[in-house]
């Protein structure tokens, strides 16, 4: 059958349309997506205000009819931290239900996470034994680990990149002295988290997912993703650590001439290395692995399981 995600984020909003059906490998059929900057839409009081309620009423409808022109049978429509953290999240969520018809389930960051967790342990197999998996997405920072499909711990931290750009970053190229209260605040973040994960034992695979996470891989020399997603691409912190101080010295657009590195995401590139680099660090990882799924692909699994068992 073919199913489609619609995954209302903080950066983007993305219908992923795949042929699947339950036991066998999801395969991609169509892409379409259009950056919405939700988390920088929001205003003083923390609401999506009505001009954003609309760009994303707009955006959704289109998503709605690419489904359609692509003959989705059954959408699993699901937002992330952006509208769970909107003061007016209820208000947003019905006037999209009654503009569109679509009911966004709204994702906590424990949900995220271990979705995310499921499409990893799913790509690498059994055989990758204890996985910890990061993932970076614009408005959160989300950390697992364990053995099953299911893991031990996961944890959800306001560490986005484009979250923490706009609330820490505003120079280009930024401040020095923002960029350390910066560093020092992820770090700390990630540290309180840290101990929850260290008593179950060291992982035999860390692995990154997210758009942050591939750009900082190509920069550091990683496969380009016209080559396709079975290539193995990884990050080493090493590589990682020499980029950082280079990145804040870069303006938004001599970071966008870098390779694999788009226009939209640009910005908050540092931001995302900082967080990358920190939990690295923390968690004394040296080298991670990406994986090409991540939680949209979680989403349709988990589908794919309940039609499979029903």
């Amino acid at each position: 059958m073919r199913l489609g995600v619609l995954d209302v984020g903080s950066n983007t909003v993305h219908l992923l349309v795949v042929d699947a059906h339950p036991g066998a490998c999801p395969l991609p059929a169509h892409s379409h997506k259009a950056e919405l900057r939700l988390a920088q839409l929001l205003d003083d009081s923390g609401a999506i205000g009505d001009e954003g309620i609309d760009q994303l009423i707009a955006v959704v409808r289109d998503a709605l009819q690419a489904a359609e022109d692509k003959g989705v049978e059954d959408l699993l429509p699901f937002a992330t931290s952006a509208v769970r953290e909107a003061t007016n999240a209820d208000d947003v969520l019905q006037r999209v239900a009654d503009e569109t018809g679509v009911r966004l389930q709204v994702l906590t960051g424990a949900e995220e996470a271990r979705l995310t967790f499921l499409a990893v342990r799913r790509w690498f197999g059994w055989s990758a034994g204890r996985l910890l998996v990061l993932d970076i997405g614009g408005g959160s920072l989300e950390i697992a680990f364990g053995i099953d499909e299911e893991p031990d711990a996961a944890v959800s931290l306001p560490l986005g990149a484009g979250r923490l750009t706009a609330g820490w970053l505003p120079g280009d190229p930024p401040a020095p002295e923002d960029v350390r209260a910066l560093r020092r605040h992820v770090r700390t973040e990630i540290a309180r988290t840290v101990g929850e994960f260290s008593r179950f034992g060291a992982p035999d695979h860390v692995v990154a997912t997210s758009k942050t996470f591939k750009q900082l891989a190509r920069i550091a020399g990683a496969a380009r993703s016209a080559e396709g997603p079975y290539v193995q691409r990884e990050l080493k912190r090493e590589s990682l650590e020499a980029w950082v101080p280079r990145l804040s010295g870069m303006t938004v657009e001599q970071r966008a001439e870098l390779p694999g590195v788009s226009e939209g995401r640009a910005g908050q590139l540092l931001a995302g290395a900082l967080v990358a680099e920190g939990a690295m660090d923390l968690f004394g990882v040296e080298k991670l692995e990406i994986c090409p799924w991540a939680l949209r692909e979680g989403v349709i699994l988990r589908r794919l399981d309940h039609m499979g068992s029903a």
